[in-house]
């Protein structure tokens, strides 16, 4: 890496440290209000501070409060639309994708496949216990409070799990020579 990269890097984790962490209180009681379920506001708070992270890499927002709440915002809405989930392996062997009316171009289906057999890859890659969580959460959609239940575990282990496997899976997902994602990670390093 070079020295201007490690640069940008430690400007980018001081202005996020001094700029966006000052407002996690205030993000939390949004959340909390506007969020049903308690159980998954700490993976809301976490997927915030990762798109606020990566969008600072490209530009840093200004004003930096409302860029944060509307990016909570989203995240919500993308929640909502997306509870009924289909899981990855079903996505993977479904031939009747290809069927519709406005079918990708083929480059777009191997292009999506391939992505699609990366992700499987990294989950497969996971620690049993860990992998066993993200499916749990990500795929079923249970929430973290229904994901403790059914291990028998803490509510913290579930949420330590997801941590380290979004960092897995981040590191393992990421083209190469891409900072955004070491970044992001070194910033989650140093909060949990």
């Amino acid at each position: 890496m070079s020295l201007d990269a490690s640069r940008e890097d430690q400007d980018i984790d001081n202005w996020f440290v001094g700029e966006i962490l000052p407002l996690e209180p205030i993000l939390m009681r949004f959340l909390r209000r506007n969020w049903p379920d308690p159980a998954e506001i700490a993976d809301l708070r976490q997927e915030a501070y990762i798109r606020v992270y990566e969008a600072a890499r490209r530009k840093r927002p200004s004003p930096v409060q409302p860029f944060l709440f509307l990016v909570a915002r989203n995240l919500m809405i993308d929640r909502l639309r997306h509870r009924n989930v289909v899981s990855i392996e079903t996505l993977a062997d479904a031939d009747w994708l290809n069927m519709s009316d406005h079918q990708p171009a083929p480059e777009q289906r191997v292009a999506a496949r391939q992505e699609l057999q990366r992700m499987q890859d990294a989950l497969n890659r996971l620690p049993p216990r860990c992998r066993e969580v993200v499916v749990l959460r990500r795929v079923h959609g249970y929430s973290q409070r229904e994901v403790a239940e059914k291990m028998g575990i803490k509510e913290e282990t579930v949420e330590s799990q997801m941590v380290k496997a979004m960092r897995a899976l981040t590191d393992a997902l990421a083209e190469p020579g891409d900072r955004t994602a070491t970044g992001a990670r070194r910033i989650w390093t140093r909060r949990h």
